[in-house]
């Protein structure tokens, strides 16, 4: 943390993190593959955190002062940094944040970063009355297709419980609710950060956070849960953990859908936050989308031209995002 409030950190980046799947393949199907893969792999300098939808700025520095900062004190000492998840007009923040966020994207570029588009971060706006209603939005197929799979929420029991719950002071149960968020992690295309066991500990002790466990329960089975937090209008959806292959017999990612939106929608909730990854299996429960840019300064001028160049190669769900719109 600088002394100015922004959190930063320092790894060695895979370049071919956040590329398309295809193109992805045929780069290391090329002669000497192992070789491209540790050339791709560079030290970086982030700016931000991985356990915030958007970068968290100081209130007291202006977006000239931030650039200027980052240039001076963070971009020396490695080859890249990027100054992650910069919101873009996002109808999930006030006013005051969105122009902070445009002037700091209109600095940096006049500094000379380069802007990537970021994922697509998914929610929903709770502008319906019911399930009913919500779904009566979404094309026929895709509320036969919902319809069919919410039936496995018959057969089980939803518990919500608050972070800092007597539950969770038992070490056992932590590990194995753990061990359920590594399996998801583990059967997942993008891998950027993993949780420590100490930190998700962390999470479900502090009575102060506003965290909500979703847990589904068959019988004595713990089948999955998700890991969300009421913040203001909004459930924001963190973390979830599955019991394989059980939740996939049970649907338990429709059925938690759908249990968050109730959630939302019982408690005057404006939004339903659902997070990264998987933007066409959201897209299909009905969420729309709001994107972020990073903003990534690269020491080298040579491999800031070439990276420059290959941006729209990093950049997978805006193009996910203008098939769905063309």
């Amino acid at each position: 943390m600088s002394e100015q409030g922004l959190p930063y950190f320092s790894t060695r980046f895979d370049l071919l993190t956040t590329v398309d799947n295809d193109v992805r393949t045929k780069l290391l199907r090329w002669p000497g593959s192992g070789l491209w893969r540790r050339l791709l792999t560079i030290d970086t300098n982030f700016i931000g955190t991985t356990v915030n939808e958007y970068s968290p700025f100081p209130a007291d520095m202006t977006p000239q002062a931030l650039s200027g900062w980052i240039q001076r004190h963070c971009a020396g000492d490695k080859k890249i940094t990027i100054i992650k998840d910069v919101p873009q007009h996002s109808p999930l923040l006030q006013e005051q944040d969105n122009q902070y966020s445009q002037a700091l994207i209109a600095e940096c570029t006049r500094r000379g970063f380069i802007l990537v588009e970021g994922q697509a971060l998914a929610y929903v706006p709770i502008d319906f009355n019911s399930v009913d209603d919500y779904l009566s939005r979404l094309s026929h197929s895709r509320r036969r297709n919902i319809r069919r799979k919410l039936r496995s929420r018959r057969d089980l029991r939803l518990e919500v419980l608050h972070t800092g719950d007597n539950r969770f002071h038992d070490a056992g149960w932590r590990q194995h609710l753990y061990q359920l968020y590594q399996a998801v992690y583990n059967q997942s295309d993008i891998h950027f950060d993993l949780l420590s066991a100490e930190f998700f500990a962390g999470l479900l002790l502090d009575a102060e956070s506003g965290g909500r466990v979703f847990c589904y329960w068959l019988g004595q089975e713990l089948v999955g849960y998700n890991l969300c937090y009421q913040r203001g209008d909004k459930l924001i959806d963190k973390y979830i953990g599955l019991n394989y292959p059980l939740a996939l017999e049970y649907n338990l990612y429709v059925v938690s859908w759908f249990a968050n939106l109730e959630y939302a929608l019982e408690n005057r909730l404006g939004y339903y936050v659902a997070g990264w990854t998987d933007p066409q299996i959201k897209a299909d429960l009905g969420a729309q989308f709001t994107f972020t840019v990073h903003l990534a300064w690269v020491r080298n001028p040579l491999l800031r031209r070439i990276l420059n160049r290959f941006r729209h190669y990093f950049e997978s769900d805006a193009r996910w995002h203008q098939d769905q719109q063309s």
